[in-house]
């Protein structure tokens, strides 16, 4: 027979005190894991969602993987429209972006900023980059940026020395806000967009560091590549967008393994800390254990009263952790060598948090309900 299912309920509430700090520590813990599985969540999301499988880039065979280290040719975006048929064209105009893109030091009005993306593009550009959409203000003219909505986080500056009207310097220049843009999750969104030729002439260069191009369905990227390799006097490389983000996913992969690595380490001093309190929750009881045994009731009920009680405490943890984490850490801005990102509390940090609080709830009561149950009931009654 086992004992009430209110019996374990009503423990809880004879020692609140006992009960909050439990209940606290086991929030923490949990909350904990939230952090990390979100920033884990929200890095390999920004990653997926800047690809497009229609993009190709083109850019120097030289800077392997590191775009902001690319140097090619102005003449590049003409010489792959005549030579290459697979671009979209629609009213007349060609879906091929020239684009330079650096990483500089941008001040803002706030603060000494810190190092930005700033990508120089061309009015071609929303028409290769199909996820980045203008939310307020306009495009930017002679002089103008206008910023992705991670952009001040990227800085480590405030929203308001980003609202529109506001000015930023780089490249010893002072360039005037003039628009905010999206690009649904995507990388893109950390970065400051001005107009090409303004960027060449504030850096004194001439060159592009690559060109995008927006393939239509009847293409593929393999012709692209094809004529890369042929044209060895160009040093150019070709990949797709989307493979070119899969190798940064590879790129961080160490990273995210720490995460995870650290994923476990939380968890593990978590399940130590509810072995601790447990224990000391479990060791007042003595008595209150060997009277249930000494009027009938089995170890295994008494074991299972106790194990309801830490999963009782455990889901109230992991629900408390559930909520503040999803009304106060989802979408919140983190910087990172890419740019930056928003974590994300989705289902699979949700599933992961909540089980590693049951986890917790579990491991913690076991051992030490089974050492108390182990002990005599004749001494135990006896205990103090």
């Amino acid at each position: 027979m086992l004992l009430p299912w209110e019996y374990g309920v009503r423990n809880l509430a004879r020692r609140p005190m006992r009960t909050a700090l439990t209940l606290v520590a086991l929030a923490t813990v949990v909350m904990l894991v939230f952090v990390v599985v979100g920033f884990i969540r929200g890095l390999e999301q920004s990653l997926t969602v800047s690809g497009d499988e229609d993009v190709v880039l083109v850019y120097s065979v030289n800077s392997e993987e590191n775009i902001e280290n690319s140097s090619i040719a102005a003449r590049t975006p003409s010489l792959l429209t005549a030579s290459l048929d697979g671009a979209v064209k629609r009213f007349g105009i060609t879906n091929v972006s020239p684009e330079l893109y650096l990483g500089t030091r941008v001040k803002t009005n706030d603060g000494d900023g810190g190092l930005g993306l700033v990508r120089g593009v061309t009015l071609s550009a929303p028409l290769v980059r199909r996820r980045v959409k203008l939310i307020d203000g306009d495009w930017p003219g002679e002089g103008e940026v206008m910023v992705g909505r991670l952009a001040a986080a990227k800085l480590g500056s405030s929203d308001d020395a980003m609202a529109i009207g506001q000015s930023v310097e780089f490249e010893g220049r002072q360039w005037q806000i003039s628009g905010r843009f999206a690009a649904g999750g995507a990388a893109y969104e950390s970065e400051i967009w001005c107009k090409l030729g303004d960027f060449q002439t504030a850096t004194k260069r001439q060159d592009l560091s690559l060109v995008a191009m927006l393939l239509s369905p009847q293409s593929s990227a393999a012709e692209v590549e094809l004529f890369c390799k042929e044209r060895t006097d160009l040093e150019l490389r070709a990949n797709r967008e989307t493979d070119y983000y899969a190798s940064l996913q590879q790129h961080y992969k160490p990273v995210r393994l720490l995460a995870w690595f650290v994923v476990v380490l939380v968890s593990g001093a978590g399940i130590f800390a509810g072995l601790n309190m447990m224990y000391g929750a479990v060791a007042g009881r003595i008595r209150e254990i060997a009277t249930l045994q000494a009027v009938g009731y089995r170890r295994r009920a008494i074991l299972i009263s106790l194990v309801q009680e830490g999963v009782l405490l455990a889901a109230a943890g992991s629900l408390l952790s559930g909520v503040i984490a999803l009304t106060m850490l989802n979408g919140m801005a983190v910087r990172f060598t890419m740019g930056a990102f928003t974590i994300r509390i989705d289902s699979v940090a949700i599933l992961i948090g909540c089980g590693v609080g049951l986890l917790l709830g579990v491991l913690g009561a076991l051992p030490p309900a089974l050492k108390a149950l182990r002990a005599e009931v004749a001494t135990s009654l006896k205990a103090v």
